[in-house]
């Protein structure tokens, strides 16, 4: 039967497993007398009047004292009530006649009175000596302070090591949080679209459900496993899915949470982890970012040994000592791979490597389908064409691209998140926020116009290049004014020559329009011409694909699984000066050669880049449907605006800027 628990702390789930026992703290005393001794004060004690000294003596001289006891600080007794109203004040003669006729208690505070002994012997007045009590005044005066004075310096010492560590002395214990069997909520069912990673997983879920299995033969499971990805492709997703599919125990913590300011607590903390686990064996040990904690050791100048080179040690010592018969399992997740220290990939420590790729096509539409169970679909949605639009996308992506679809359809009311709903949240997650407040006058608006109409004639005219979806000329995110999206027909994994010119050619598209159209170029092309340069320079460096350079490459090729994470990787250089030179040249001839195809294309093409421009000032957006009419033929081109006065010889004067197009 599963066990019913919540994320907690490691040092507290052994509890949760077995009877609480009850302990005895001094606390509980403390409680105890002190509200005893508030009960006996406010409702036990007598209620006595404190007079003055001298309407004490008015009293005694009038020989209405019965009896007093002489304190070091003070003196008790009674008086009787009759005949007193002369003698004392209206207060405290209505403070008697509330409590009623007969003896009456006082109190007084006692003043140095030599001749107190002599007046009361002369009014026949029984008096005793009577010490006072002082353990109350010890009490309040000192125990206290000092009771209150330890229990606010305990509360700024857990305050200060954190609650979750229990305290400045439970410092080094783990802050790893243990999910109890099925409490990740996460099974392989609620994981798609990485099919080859959860086929190579279940054998440790095997392991943990059924060990004798493998014991048996003499075989011993992996003691670690990495999985290594892209940010958001499911790392810590999958290891929480096989703790759900194994029914074990999850620890997982953070590689930054195992390094403090204090030395040593990182190698304690890994030291309290592993305790615990074997505690808790068979279960999984999940250490997410862990290159936050093992990167590569590296040579201290300092001649010190830092801290986070201790924790890493202990690490690598804690996975050297256990055996993981026991039914330890650990995992691990990082996006870095290339900066872990060699030690921790080692055969013995993490025996297995589990790469996470962007999912295909296909995982993409499982991704989808999962994402969107809970989500409520229109007709018209088909997962499989949004899918193929998302080329790229990692899960966590997708689940993005859901839930700004869902959130868009609740905005407008609908019932249903229908397919313009996963439009704008695509063009939002890829273009950024639309901002159609931005003030932009005609001619950088016609010039915007013809730029995107220009990447998308020679995309449409070029055999290898992606089809075009759509055409935009409204400003998104920080610097985008416009875009032109491309929707791959399949997945590629292999580019060829003459698809890379193609892309080329793309790239170029908007640039050479300016130069054509307006005999001049803006600062719109600067992303185009950086991503033309840099396939270029890549082409001719990486990809043997230059003759004058032949079949060799002259710098460091990218990780694939780091596409898109935005990491800089340090480039080789081990060419000469000659080499370089001859380097640039190619690029530039490259470039040179695709300026001119693009410039052909276009010439050739004036009549449908001019009514694609126009189009696109009018409605803002031109869809496949409209881009196909202009492809056709069956758009009669705008006639060519007049010259206006000052305006260049063969330019066209600028349109005026049309009403935005209501999408």
């Amino acid at each position: 039967m599963p066990v019913d628990a919540r994320p907690c702390e490691g040092e507290h789930v052994k509890e949760s497993m077995q009877p609480r026992q009850q302990r005895f703290s001094l606390w509980y005393a403390v409680i105890v007398a002190l509200t005893m001794l508030a009960f006996q004060t406010l409702f036990m004690s007598e209620q006595v009047d404190t007079l003055p000294y001298s309407d004490f003596k008015t009293l005694l001289h009038a020989g209405k004292i019965k009896d007093v006891a002489i304190g070091d600080q003070d003196i008790t007794g009674t008086f009787s009530t009759e005949g007193v109203e002369a003698l004392l004040t209206q207060q405290q003669v209505d403070a008697i006649h509330r409590t009623g006729k007969g003896d009456h208690p006082f109190q007084t505070l006692r003043v140095n009175d030599p001749a107190l002994v002599q007046e009361l012997e002369a009014a026949k007045v029984r008096f005793v000596g009577r010490p006072d009590n002082k353990w109350l005044s010890t009490l309040l005066s000192w125990v206290v302070p000092a009771l209150l004075f330890f229990a606010v310096w305990n509360f700024l010492i857990r305050r200060m090591g954190g609650a979750a560590a229990g305290g400045l002395m439970e410092i080094g214990k783990s802050k790893a949080k243990v999910y109890m069997q099925k409490e990740t909520g996460v099974t392989f069912a609620d994981v798609a679209g990485i099919d080859e990673a959860k086929d190579e997983l279940s054998e440790i879920v095997s392991f943990l459900k059924e060990p004798l299995r493998y014991q048996l033969l003499g075989g011993r499971i992996p003691k670690g496993v990495l999985l290594v990805g892209a940010p958001g492709t499911g790392k810590t997703l999958l290891a929480k899915a096989v703790a759900g599919e194994a029914g074990v125990p999850f620890f997982s913590m953070s590689g930054s949470e195992f390094v403090e300011m204090f030395v040593g607590v990182g190698a304690a903390r890994v030291r309290d982890l592993f305790s615990q686990a074997e505690s808790m064996a068979p279960c999984i040990i999940f250490i997410d970012e862990l290159d936050a904690l093992g990167k590569t050791r590296a040579f201290n100048l300092m001649g010190g040994n830092e801290e986070r080179e201790q924790t890493l040690n202990q690490l690598l010592v804690e996975m050297d000592g256990f055996d993981s018969n026991k039914g330890v399992i650990i995992m691990a997740a990082t996006n870095r791979p290339e900066i872990l220290d060699p030690a921790l990939l080692r055969p013995g420590r993490f025996d297995r490597h589990v790469a996470l790729d962007r999912p295909d096509l296909k995982g993409r539409e499982q991704i989808l389908k999962v994402h969107a169970k809970n989500v409520t679909l229109g007709a018209d949605v088909d997962l499989g064409k949004i899918a193929a639009r998302t080329p790229g996308f990692a899960g966590a992506d997708l689940a993005n691209l859901v839930n700004e679809a869902a959130l868009l359809a609740a905005r407008e009311g609908k019932s249903a998140v229908e397919t313009t709903d996963f439009d704008q949240a695509l063009d939002r997650i890829v273009g950024g926020l639309e901002k159609k407040n931005r003030v932009m006058n005609a001619t950088e608006k016609e010039t915007i116009a013809y730029h995107e109409a220009g990447h998308a004639i020679v995309a449409e005219h070029r055999p290898l290049a992606d089809r075009v979806s759509k055409v935009s000329i409204i400003p998104r995110g920080i610097a985008a004014l416009g875009y032109t999206q491309q929707t791959p027909t399949e997945d590629r994994y292999l580019l060829k020559h003459s698809e890379l010119l193609d892309r080329l050619d793309v790239l170029l598209g908007g640039y050479v329009a300016e130069q054509i159209v307006y005999h001049d170029v803006s600062t719109g092309a600067q992303n185009d011409l950086q991503r033309a340069t840099d396939m270029a320079r890549q082409m001719i460096t990486q990809f043997g694909m230059s003759e004058q350079l032949g079949l060799a490459t002259y710098e460091q090729t990218p990780n694939p699984l780091l596409a898109g994470t935005g990491l800089m990787q340090r480039e080789r250089k081990e060419y000469s000066e000659d080499t370089a030179q001859l380097i640039d040249a190619e690029v530039r001839k490259v470039l040179s050669d695709a300026g001119a195809r693009v410039t052909a294309t276009l010439e050739g093409q004036r009549a449908k880049l001019d009514a694609l421009s126009h189009m696109l000032l009018d409605k803002e957006v031109v869809d496949r449907h409209d881009l196909d009419m202009i492809l056709a033929g069956n758009v009669t081109p705008m006639p060519p605006p007049k010259a206006e006065a000052g305006s260049p010889v063969g330019v066209p004067a600028l349109v005026p800027a049309q009403q935005p197009h209501s999408r």
